[in-house]
């Protein structure tokens, strides 16, 4: 059984279930999904395919998936089908994947990382369609940890034309300035939304929640400073949101 939301929050929900358009986006990990220290083991919580799918069956509702994942690797790693838009690389991913000289730069940018990277027993590199990103999750040595995304921080990472996106055991450097803000909005200006909503765990999920506020309802998942309005605990609190949602909808 799903906690109870917060007052405020369960009022917030069922107002926004009145507008159409609407546009209902969520990140993956951590939210959807458990962080797991294989990515590729992170598949969406029990349930919750068939509750987004639910909701974006609704007419004039639109399911938005924006991650920090590549498109093809989020839809390959969530197995999630169904109508969705689905946004990758931080929104980087909105209309293709990347070509020319940003795809060059990408990529001398994964081998200038790579030495770095491997000094470090349990770091890994993970390719990405708009950068890469440092994993430490895996690493033993949490003090070599911290120096590897502080190195990187303070080399590749100081390149100006990089965006740093720092998360969870994570940092990412990306060849483009997009972020998970510009493009929820401009899915939302797209879809002629009148309403949105965005679920999101992560410090890259802040330029969501500041993108969309103050009309959007915002919602953290678990702990930490925050832009958005709203908070739920944990998975269970995202399931209880979309449940919530699915019921508003459907009165």
């Amino acid at each position: 059984m799903s906690p109870s939301l917060d007052p405020a929050l369960a009022q917030a929900l069922d107002q926004l279930a009145l507008a159409r358009p609407l546009l209902l986006a969520s990140d993956y990990d951590g939210v959807l999904a458990r962080l797991r220290d294989d990515p590729a083991a992170a598949v969406p919580e029990p349930g919750v395919g068939d509750l987004l799918a639910r909701l974006a069956a609704v007419d004039g509702v639109t399911v938005a998936l924006v991650s920090g994942r590549g498109v093809a690797d989020l839809q390959a790693t969530s197995g999630l089908t169904g109508p969705f838009r689905w946004v990758g690389s931080h929104g980087a991913e909105f209309d293709g994947p990347l070509t020319g000289d940003l795809a060059v730069r990408r990529d001398e940018l994964a081998a200038a990382l790579a030495p770095m990277v491997e000094a470090v027993p349990g770091a890994r590199l993970e390719h990405k369609p708009a950068g890469a990103a440092v994993h430490v999750r895996t690493a033993a040595d949490r003090s070599a940890a911290a120096r590897l995304l502080a190195d990187v921080a303070a080399g590749p990472g100081a390149d100006p034309a990089l965006t740093a996106k720092p998360g969870k055991d994570v940092l990412e450097l990306a060849v483009t300035d997009a972020d998970k803000g510009s493009a929820l909005v401009r899915l939302r200006d797209e879809l002629g939304a009148r309403a949105a909503l965005y679920l999101g765990d992560d410090v890259t999920d802040e330029d969501g929640f500041r993108a969309l506020s103050p009309d959007g309802v915002t919602i953290k998942v678990g702990d930490g400073d925050t832009a958005a309005a709203h908070r739920v605990p944990d998975l269970d609190g995202v399931r209880a949101v979309l449940e919530r949602l699915v019921g508003a909808l459907r009165a």
